[in-house]
């Protein structure tokens, strides 16, 4: 362990900040158990996303049938279902991190409060500009791309996976999609950072240099569409609906969690919740680096990844006065 601490953070994790056991040589099958099982099971993330598809799926999604022709009654069910799933989950967060500040200033990465008024925001304010996007755009696009899947799905366009025929790959599906969000985000994330589409798209999103739980999907349409474009691979895989309900959820809703500003949540002076991750955080205040996640490793793969240290500091700021030089 590292103790060096980089200036300008209210909190830090340990350093260096270690990418997936998985890409580590040599492999430890113990530490890989233990990572695995953080990352998915108790009280995770990706748990309680799971629970929201299933719930999703049983409750709250029109029969396969209605989907086989666009009818204006299911799609504004699957839209109403998802604005009350983005306001309920951004809503729930802002509210305790930031507005109750029910835990104060205790693992948040960045001391800076929200910016309340900017010039550079749509709406004259960080947390309305960001909103405006997310629940504007953003769920319009999530439900536009469910109507398309449960429209092909039900079709018989792509291939359907149930757990009575093939319960290992049903089951095997649920853990393959962070996996392949983890490399697509790189991949897309890394293009957006060209000039060009930074100038004219990703640079909505990066008016949030200081994040909050709106800001994840604060994006422009363009890069929305792209962002959530991942789903397409069911295409090609197939899906059960639930799979398709639980990968546009995990991008959706991950991207709230992830940018709250925050490691995570606490409950009498307890962490009970991973949340934010400050691999992404420093990704806002230093722009080039970390572009990906740690699940799979592209940043330390293709130089781009910033460990937390300030050795890794130093050279990624030389990077970027190269890049900027340019």
């Amino acid at each position: 362990m590292s103790n060096e601490r980089l200036k300008g953070w209210n909190h830090q994790p340990e350093v260096p900040l270690k990418v997936s056991p998985v890409f580590t040589w040599p492999l430890n099958p113990i530490t890989i158990a233990k990572w695995f099982l953080n990352s998915w099971f108790l009280i995770t993330e990706k748990l309680i996303i799971v629970g929201i598809a299933f719930a999703s799926y049983y409750w709250f999604q029109p029969p396969l049938e209605d989907s086989k022709t666009f009818a204006f009654g299911w799609i504004a069910q699957m839209y109403v279902r998802n604005m009350l799933l983005a306001l309920g989950v951004g809503g729930a967060l802002h509210l305790w991190f930031y507005t109750f500040s029910a835990q104060g200033k205790k693992l948040k990465y960045d001391p800076r409060p929200l910016m309340v008024n900017g010039r550079q925001f749509t709406l004259g304010g960080q947390v309305r500009d960001n909103m405006f996007w997310t629940l504007g755009s953003g769920v319009f696009i999530w439900t536009g791309y469910e109507v398309v899947l449960f429209w092909a799905l039900a079709n018989g366009y792509m291939p359907m996976i149930t757990w009575a025929a093939n319960p290992v790959w049903y089951v095997a599906l649920f853990f393959l999609i962070p996996i392949w969000e983890s490399f697509y985000f790189y991949l897309i994330h890394r293009a957006i950072h060209i000039p060009f589409l930074y100038k004219h798209i990703h640079y909505l999103h990066h008016r949030n240099i200081n994040v909050g739980p709106w800001s994840g999907m604060a994006q422009h349409p363009i890069e929305q569409m792209i962002f959530l474009g991942s789903v397409f691979v069911h295409l090609i895989v197939g899906a059960n609906p639930v799979h398709i309900l639980f990968h546009l959820q995990y991008y959706f809703l991950t991207a709230m969690t992830t940018h709250t500003g925050f490691q995570g949540l606490l409950v009498n002076d307890k962490e009970r919740l991973a949340l934010g991750t400050f691999h992404h955080q420093m990704h806002h205040r230093y722009f080039e680096c970390n572009y990906g996640s740690l699940e799979i490793p592209m940043d330390k793969w293709f130089g781009t990844f910033h460990d937390g240290t300030v050795k890794a500091n130093e050279r990624m700021q030389e990077r970027r006065k190269r890049i900027m030089g340019k």
